[in-house]
């Protein structure tokens, strides 16, 4: 027998998962354990649209993983299926995800992709961003109806393409004479709402909900309920639910991380043969998230920062240089640009980015003081040397540099 039999004959003899969608980001459970607060907030808010009422516009944040999202789907299902019910004036529901590269780069993609969400269809590119709005008010202003839009990961096209596209959605209604638009809008960024234009921060957060992080205990319940679900009885080792969520709450308490780790883990399981996901499998779990979130954070970030981290990578690399510091980076990155005739950012936006790599782990950023030259930051790459070859390929294809 082969090799390729010996692992597909470890699939088919292996049962440990009974039904592993429930552990994937897209399942939405009946019951949403540790939310009520929040989702009898959401349910009283956008409660009006029932009677063909504008809701207020609402804004959901909190860190990642902590239901945002899913809450807001909840609310939103129970809501249409009411609205049919009592055959209410008509309730849609637009979802947007503003973190997909080829949605929301730019203000014309976005509309584009509402328009796409009515079921009607446009150039992906070409027109004026003008048409294209006016397109999508005359689609939504055909009939009496009340539309909810969700816009998740919002301060994601905030930072690709301005706060301007969210002044012109919050001010639509005022040439709406059928339809009315509630706007919801789901950040991960606890201070995105400062940084937004006064008017669109006075008109978004008309209502906010804040999601703060789960802890220990509420991640080992929610794990509990899915695990039970998830595998076969018998299939897990004890203390394997409470090591996974020991770890997510670590890391301000992720439950999506929680039952990454949990899923990963029992397909390491799977294909090692073994009978039950053992305590093990949850750290080697943990290793492989670490290295896939760093570069799919990499992957999915606008080609400014792409640029900055290339510039950081090439530092690096040069053995010239010892410390790298903000001005050495600012310069290579300059060179960078040129080459893939990139608009150059300041250097204080440069200074913005290499503060963000710092938050999330890529590198690690030691302010330090040089006397009347004022404060610069040290850098240091914080990548493995796994992640950072595969890291290379990816900025080498994405902005097409060669020997880099």
């Amino acid at each position: 027998m082969d090799k390729i039999d010996q692992i597909f004959d470890s699939f088919a003899a292996t049962s440990l998962f009974k039904n592993k969608g429930v552990l994937q980001s897209n399942y939405a459970p009946e019951n949403i354990l540790h939310r009520n607060e929040q989702i009898e907030s959401i349910a009283s808010i956008l409660g009006p649209t029932l009677r063909g009422d504008k809701a207020s516009n609402l804004f959901l944040y909190g860190k990642t993983g902590t239901g945002k999202t899913l809450s807001m789907q909840h609310v939103g299902s129970k809501l249409e299926g009411r609205a049919k019910e009592i055959n209410s004036n008509k309730i849609k529901f637009l979802y947007i995800n503003c973190k997909l590269r080829k949605v929301s780069d730019t203000e014309y993609r976005i509309i584009a992709e509402l328009i796409k969400a009515l079921g009607e269809k446009i150039p992906a590119t070409g027109l004026p961003t003008d048409s294209v709005y006016s397109k999508f008010v005359e689609i939504i202003d055909r009939e009496k109806q009340v539309i909810v839009l969700i816009l998740d990961e919002i301060d994601q096209a905030v930072k690709k393409i301005s706060d301007n596209f969210l002044y012109t959605l919050t001010r639509i209604n005022s040439e709406l004479k059928n339809t009315q638009i509630s706007l919801v809008g789901i950040s991960n960024s606890l201070t995105f709402m400062d940084n937004l234009d006064p008017r669109v921060r006075s008109s978004l957060g008309e209502e906010e909900i804040v999601f703060p992080p789960y802890n220990a205990l509420q991640l080992r319940d929610i794990l509990k309920k899915r695990a039970e679900l998830a595998f076969n009885v018998g299939c897990l080792d004890e203390g394997v639910v409470e090591k996974c969520a020991a770890y997510a709450a670590r890391e301000h308490g992720d439950a999506r991380r929680a039952l990454d780790l949990l899923r990963v883990a029992g397909e390491i399981a799977v294909r090692g043969g073994s009978k039950k996901v053992l305590l093990k499998h949850i750290d080697i779990s943990n290793e492989k998230i670490e290295r896939d979130k760093m570069l799919d954070v990499i992957e999915s970030e606008p080609a400014q920062f792409q640029l900055v981290l290339s510039a950081i990578m090439k530092l690096s690399d040069d053995k010239k240089f010892g410390n790298i510091f903000t001005g050495d980076v600012f310069n290579i990155y300059q060179e960078l640009c040129e080459k893939t005739k990139s608009e150059v950012l300041t250097q204080r936006r440069v200074s913005d980015i290499i503060a963000e790599f710092d938050m999330l782990g890529i590198i690690n950023a030691r302010v330090i003081s040089k006397g009347r030259q004022g404060r610069t930051r040290e850098i240091k790459l914080m990548l493995s040397k796994n992640i950072k070859e595969k890291a290379r390929e990816i900025l080498e294809k994405t902005l097409d540099l060669k020997d880099f």
